[in-house]
């Protein structure tokens, strides 16, 4: 009996892992193939060439980071307002999907093919966004520059170093949700 193959989705999951921790050119058969522990031969069982396994790569992103929060996001239910916060921790709470978001995003701006598929993610994810706004905003000018600012927040936070003059980055993040949403802001008992 012979030795059991890696299964496809592990090259893709080592693949995605690969590019989350060192960008595109970390992404080489070789070292995947030392990463799993196995020999690269089985790698072309399934890839013909390493854009195959990119294009693997982009689908598994794309599939994992909007897809599957958009199928969750309505399965779940709820109000517009808590759908934008749960599509949100979804897509950008989670390290993995964050990092791998941040590195197809300095991907796209080498490979205009990869540009392209960017845009087509964030149209539906901003498409996402104008939907549940614009259930408590009538305004389409400030329903777009609702989705926008919550769309730059999301992805751009992780780039700010600055600090918040006595408050939490989450406090202001709250706050800055709270802000797009139209909600109250909700106080914080004092400490002590």
């Amino acid at each position: 009996m012979g030795a059991a193959r890696t299964p496809r989705g592990r090259w893709v999951e080592e693949g995605l892992r690969a590019l989350a921790d060192g960008g595109l050119d970390a992404i080489r058969v070789e070292a995947l193939a030392k990463r799993l522990g196995v020999t690269k031969g089985g790698f072309y069982g399934y890839f013909a060439d390493r854009d195959a396994l990119l294009e693997a790569l982009l689908d598994a992103w794309e599939r994992e980071s909007v897809d599957e929060v958009i199928d969750r996001v309505e399965h779940e239910g709820g109000d517009p307002k808590s759908k934008i916060h749960r599509a949100g921790m979804l897509t950008f709470s989670s390290d993995r999907l964050l990092a791998i978001d941040l590195a197809v995003r300095d991907w796209a701006r080498r490979d205009e093919a990869v540009a392209e598929r960017l845009r087509q993610v964030d149209d539906r994810r901003m498409a996402l966004l104008r939907e549940m706004i614009g259930t408590f905003c009538s305004d389409p000018d400030e329903v777009e520059a609702r989705s926008l600012i919550a769309f730059c927040v999301a992805i751009g936070h992780h780039a700010v170093a600055a600090g918040h003059e006595g408050r939490t980055r989450a406090e202001v993040l709250a706050r800055a949700a709270d802000l797009i949403l139209n909600r109250t802001p909700r106080r914080h008992a004092p400490d002590g």
